[in-house]
Parts: structure tokens; sequence; C-alpha cells
């Protein structure tokens, strides 16, 4: 069976938690609806999750899990969630700034332990408030999975590293800023990153993942296709899940934390990933109690840069459904492309991820997210 027919022949998967007889009447399902979008975009597959009324309403999982196997997708698969996954790193930040352990005004040098500052304003402090929302002026363009990049003492070229505008006025999406903020999580908590976004976040919240690729099961792991436009074919990115074991036995508790990628390299399900999302859609509580304060939740989702709304970790939008606001934020690597984005007051939401589509539009959220999301919202909110 050929690649590109396999997820199109495929019988869908999924797990309903209310019957489809309690949603309005249209004339297409949501199945319909959905498979829609995936064929216009030769989606491999998809795993959605609806919160309504604070409450998940829906799961569901389309297509292919593994297209050289045969698998289809389950609810309980599991995916590399990209981008997204640095809301979990800035949440673990609010903790510590609850826990009177660091101030968002801090100065990142004294908290990552070598010198950040722009070489063109040497005066102007780099705080953790501007790496969290992307304005400290670093760039990725030395890399981001290796801290000699930008540490003086490590690399003549560091000066590269950082932008010609001053700290604060400007923003450019960064990898390498929450990368070392995951290092500063390490270095004020004393746990590794990994172990401290499970004890304090997933944990309390009942959830399965982490970024540890060696601690989960293997078999859950969804496989990533990038679409390779000349062939019109879907190539399979197996160091997506790439193991960091070896690379373990000389780590450095500071300093080597991009092995977990804190940036982007959150494993989770679309539906835990939902549970997540609930939790900063309720202000930070769960039924359990809470994971950070009201007043910590709402500075999260208050722009900090408005030349791309974005907060910390978390963007504004309201362009991705007509007539609303919603707070999330987007995904891709691999292949793969995430969204997790929530409307607050209302208390609807939505996850959405796929495995590997034809990808069209370079906004905040591709077309297909977009399309997606918005056929969700058409068949369970609006």
């Amino acid at each position: 069976m050929g690649k590109l027919t396999f997820y199109k022949t495929a019988v869908f998967v999924f797990s309903f938690l209310v019957p489809l007889s309690s949603f309005a009447q249209t004339s297409q399902t949501p199945e319909e609806r959905i498979k829609q979008v995936m064929e216009k975009f030769d989606a491999v597959g998809v795993s959605v999750a609806v919160v309504k009324n604070g409450e998940r309403i829906y799961t569901h999982s389309f297509g292919a899990k593994d297209i050289e196997k045969g698998e289809l997708l389950s609810k309980d698969d599991i995916f590399r969630i990209a981008s997204i996954s640095k809301s979990f790193s800035a949440t673990a930040i609010m903790q510590l700034v609850e826990a009177g352990k660091v101030s968002l005004d801090d100065d990142f040098s004294d908290l990552v332990g070598f010198k950040i500052r722009n070489p063109k304003f040497p005066n102007t402090v780099i705080t953790l408030k501007m790496v969290l929302s992307h304005t400290s002026s670093i760039n990725d363009k030395q890399g981001y999975f290796n801290f000699d990049a930008i540490n003086p003492d490590k690399n003549v070229d560091w000066e590269k590293c950082y932008n010609d505008y001053e700290p604060g006025t400007g923003y450019q999406y960064c990898n390498l800023n929450f990368n070392m903020v995951g290092a500063v999580i390490e270095k004020l908590s004393g746990e590794r990153f990994d172990n401290y976004i499970k004890k304090h976040i997933l944990n309390p919240l009942h959830l399965y993942g982490g970024y540890n690729i060696d601690s989960l099961d293997k078999s859950l792991f969804t496989t990533l296709y990038e679409y390779e436009s000349q062939n019109r074919t879907f190539k399979a990115s197996p160091s997506a899940y790439a193991s960091r074991e070896k690379d373990m036995s000389g780590y450095k508790m500071g300093y080597s934390t991009p092995l977990f990628s804190p940036t982007g390299g959150m494993k989770m399900s679309a539906s835990d990933l939902a549970s997540y999302m609930q939790m900063h859609m309720n202000y930070g509580a769960y039924e359990g109690g809470e994971i950070i304060s009201e007043k910590s939740a709402k500075l999260m989702q208050t722009v900090v840069a408005p030349q791309a709304n974005y907060g910390l970790a978390l963007l504004t939008l309201d362009n991705l459904i007509p007539g609303k606001t919603m707070v999330g934020h987007t995904g891709s690597a691999y292949g793969l492309y995430s969204a997790m984005f929530f409307e607050p007051e209302e208390k609807f939401g939505f996850v959405v991820i796929t495995n590997g589509c034809r990808l069209e539009g370079d906004e905040d959220v591709n077309d297909f997210l977009k399309q997606t999301i918005q056929a969700l919202h058409s068949s369970f909110v609006k």
C-alpha cells in the first residue's frame, strides 16, 4: 500500500466523552469535517481534543500512527509536541517565583551562571522576563543545543548570538532562550529539569509524558513525517525520539539541560495536553489544588511583546476564530504541527496535533491547524 494512501483508507480511531446526539445539529459530523481538512492537506494523522465549559468533552484520533507498520493513531499515543513545551518551562518558573527563589526582573546572567549581555548595549540588563517573552535580543544564529554558543568563555563568536536592537525593545522568537530557562530551573530548584517538570506539573495533574525520552513507553510514540514536496511523499523523522542515554553519563546540572530540549522536547498525548490546557484556562487551578496562582497564570497570558502578541510562553490571537481572543501556543518540528489554544473567559479550547501534513501558509497558526480548530469550534462550541 502506498505511503500517501494508507491514511486516506484507514479506519478512523476515536473515543467519545459525550454522545454525538448532544451536539447541535449540523449537516456534517465532526469526523466528516476533520476528514475533509485532512484530505485537503494530505495529513498523515491527527489527534484532537475539545474543552467546553472548563471540561474536556471530546477526544478523537484519525489516520496513521506509523505508515510503514500500518498502525493507526489512538487516543493514548504520544507526540513530541514541539514549542508548546515552552509553556511548561514558564509555568515552572512561575512556581519558583511564587516560592521566592527568583524574580522575573532578575539579571539573567546571575541566574544562568555566565555573562548574558548584548555587546551593542552592554549596560542594559537582560532580565528573566525578557528571556521568557523573546524580547531578550538573543537569537539562534549560533545554534541552541549547546550553551557554549553564547557563553563568552567558550565561543569567540558569542556576540553573533545577539540582535542589533536593545533588549526589551524588540521581539525575535528564540529557542536558545528557553533551553537556558531550563538550566535556570535546575539551578534554582536543585532538581534535574525533566524530574522537576514531572514532579511539580505532570504528576499533580495526573498526566503521562515528559522530556526524558528514555523514561517513556516507546510503543506509544507517534512517528513524525516530514513532507517532501518534490516527490509528494512523507519521510519518517526517527531523530524526533532519539535516545539521550549515552549523553547522560557526563550530565552537568545547569549546563547540559538542552539534552532534554526544554524549548520543544515535551512528549504527550493530545488528551493529556488538553488537561494541562484546562489548568491554564482555569488560571492555574485544577481539581486537586493549583499548579500556579491565578496572578501567575494571568501574568503568563499578558502580552509583553506587542509586536507578536506574545506573553510568557503564551501567545494571544484574535484571528484564529472570528470574534474570539484565544491564548495558547503552536509547535512545529520534524514534520509535526501542534496547537493548543483556549478562550479563558468562555472556558473553551482545542488541542490539535498532526504527525505530518502538506503545509500551507506561514502564519502564527498554519492553515491545517487553523481549519481543524475552526471545524471543532463549529461542531462543539458555536
